[in-house]
């Protein structure tokens, strides 16, 4: 079982009367928007990386934002801590980082009467909200230390398992790997990745009204909106969301149309080296459950599919080199696999 196959029984609204399970999504649709509005007094722009990310926490997932540095990725994390009310953690990969410095070490002591023991000193990864800054800065072997994590929401060290706090997320960071300095990140661990969020730059009046909201006397200021505690319902009333037949069919169509093995296009089968495995379809059921609710509709439709299809898509599959030879795009391919649906 993945990290996004939970029960839903437990769900808030989970066999609920409909009028109960509409008020709870009325509910979280205005807090949702008191979130956007205290994000926005310090994030200027950025509307979709926003709401992807919103989408990602709601949905219980991590999201790999990638992005040339300068962006507000490590703002938009910081302010995500606050306005959530999580306890969150910053880690700042550099080649040097080893695995202990993010999940923690047993030090040996010695009491008053000589007996020594081991006791384990948390690293930092144990908190709500970790923020793993320019993650591809680090080693493969410091990158896949988080694996389990993501995974199984704990860590092992010296043969002892710790979990984790809940909710707990990764919000990683990631340079383009045309810097230099920087690794590529395993196959497995991208998978663990909800949504890569594509971090562009802000259109000019978002960039004006930055540059004149950061450059004087006083910043804006997020304020927290939820705690902790109400995040956990919210991920349980997303998956509580009714999804149609139509929905479902045109994610395993996407999906499934996405892997060379099984597509009928032939365009698809030559630009395409793999494709997305059944955690994508997962991810993607419950990224539009969370777009519908972060908009304020009690079920999602398929232009919800098409509008998460690449962010959910993007970095699970890998072009051939004949495909990135000619020029052709993950994105020019999902748009390809979206066009029938849309």
């Amino acid at each position: 079982m993945t990290d996004i196959q939970t029960a839903t029984e437990t769900a808030p609204g989970a066999g609920a009367p409909p009028e109960r399970l509409v008020s709870e999504i009325e509910a979280l649709g205005q807090r949702m928007a008191a979130v956007k509005e205290n994000i926005g007094r310090v994030i200027f722009g950025q509307h979709d990386v926003i709401d992807q990310t919103l989408i990602t926490i709601l949905a219980g997932g991590h999201a790999l934002l990638v992005g040339y540095p300068g962006l507000g990725k490590t703002r938009l994390v910081d302010t995500l801590g606050t306005v959530l009310g999580l306890e969150d953690k910053r880690v700042q990969f550099t080649p040097d980082l080893m695995p202990p410095d993010i999940l923690g070490s047993e030090v040996l002591e010695e009491d008053d009467t000589g007996r020594r023991s081991f006791r384990f000193i948390p690293g930092p990864i144990f908190g709500q909200l970790l923020m793993a800054d320019e993650i591809n800065r680090a080693s493969p072997r410091t990158q896949s230390a988080l694996l389990q994590a993501m995974q199984e929401y704990k860590v092992s060290v010296a043969g002892e398992n710790h979990d984790l706090p809940k909710p707990f997320h990764v919000l990683a960071t990631q340079n383009p790997l045309e810097l230099e300095g920087t690794y590529p990140l395993p196959e497995a661990q991208l998978d663990r990745f909800l949504l890569q969020i594509d971090v562009g730059y802000p259109d000019e009046e978002a960039e004006k009204r930055m540059l004149i909201a950061t450059t004087g006397v006083s910043d804006g200021r997020a304020e927290q909106v939820i705690t902790a505690d109400d995040l956990i319902a919210a991920q349980r009333l997303v998956r509580s969301v009714p999804v149609g037949d139509a929905v479902a069919d045109a994610i395993l169509k996407l999906v499934r149309a996405g892997r060379p093995t099984e597509s009928d296009d032939p365009e698809i089968r030559n630009h395409l080296s793999w494709g997305p495995g059944p955690r994508a379809s997962q991810a993607l059921m419950l990224a539009t459950r969370a777009r519908a609710l972060l908009n304020g509709r009690f079920a999602p439709s398929v232009d919800d599919v098409i509008a998460l299809a690449p962010p959910v898509l993007r970095h699970r599959m890998a072009l051939t080199f004949s495909a990135r030879a000619d020029g052709i795009t993950v994105d020019d391919v999902i748009a390809r696999l979206c066009a029938p649906l849309g």
